[in-house]
C-alpha cells in the first residue's frame, strides 16, 4: 500500500467509532472544516467511509450541507488533502466521551516494599502511603523482602502481612493473599469499593 494513496489514507483514518482515529497525529491540532478549507481539490471521504475520490472543495461542501454534516480536512499533509464528510460535533464529544472512559479505566499497581524487621512505627507509615494509594482507586501490592535466612520464617510474615490486612480494615480487599516467591513474598490489594463493583458485575 503505497504512502499517500487514498487507501492507504483510509486506513489510518479508520477507528472504532469509523471517524479518523485518535492515534493520527492530525486530530491533536484543531482541525479547519467547511470554509476554513481553502485548498481545491480535496479527496474526498464520506460519513459511511467510502472514498468519493478527488472533488473540487466547493461541490464536497455541498454534499456535506446537503447530508447535514460537515466537511473536515483530517490529513492536510496529503497531496491533494484528504477530507471527511461527518458530524465534527458529535465526533469532539465522542473523543472526549473515550479520553474520560480511557481516564476512569487507567488503575495503577502501587508497590509498597518492606523488610520482616521493618518496625511497626515506619510499618504503619508504609500502610499509610498503601491507604492513599487505594483512596485513588490503585491496586497495591505489599512486598517483602527476605535476606539470607529470614524467608524460612514464613509463619513471622505470614504474621506481619495479617497486621496490614488488620490495618486497612474496610479501605482495602485482598485479591491475592500472601504468596511467597523466593526471597520475597507479595500480596495484592485493591479498594474495598472496586471489589464490591467486580462481584455486582
Amino acid at each position: 500500500m503505497p504512502p499517500g494513496s487514498a487507501a492507504a489514507t483510509l486506513a489510518a483514518l479508520k477507528g472504532d467509532s469509523g471517524f479518523c482515529s485518535t492515534r493520527s497525529p492530525v486530530i491533536v491540532k484543531a482541525l479547519r472544516l467547511n470554509e476554513q478549507i481553502r485548498i481545491s481539490p480535496v479527496r474526498v471521504i464520506d460519513q459511511e467511509n467510502n472514498q468519493l475520490g478527488i472533488l473540487p472543495t466547493s461541490e464536497a461542501l455541498n454534499m456535506a450541507r446537503t447530508a447535514g454534516l460537515d466537511l473536515v480536512e483530517v490529513s492536510p499533509t496529503e497531496t491533494p488533502p484528504v477530507c471527511r464528510i461527518m458530524d465534527y460535533g458529535k465526533f469532539k464529544y465522542t473523543q472526549k466521551k473515550k479520553q474520560k472512559q480511557s481516564h476512569a479505566a487507567k488503575v495503577d499497581l502501587k508497590e509498597v516494599r518492606l523488610r520482616p524487621k521493618t518496625d511497626d512505627h515506619d510499618r504503619m507509615i508504609k500502610v499509610g502511603h498503601a491507604l492513599e494509594f487505594l483512596e485513588k482507586g490503585h491496586k497495591v501490592q505489599f512486598t517483602m523482602l527476605f535476606k539470607g535466612r529470614e524467608r524460612f520464617n514464613m509463619e513471622f510474615a505470614l504474621g506481619k502481612f495479617k497486621e496490614i490486612i488488620a490495618a486497612l480494615g474496610e479501605k482495602g480487599k485482598v485479591i491475592r493473599p500472601p504468596t511467597a516467591e523466593g526471597r520475597r513474598m507479595t500480596m495484592v490489594v485493591v479498594p474495598a469499593r472496586s471489589a464490591g463493583a467486580s462481584a455486582q458485575g
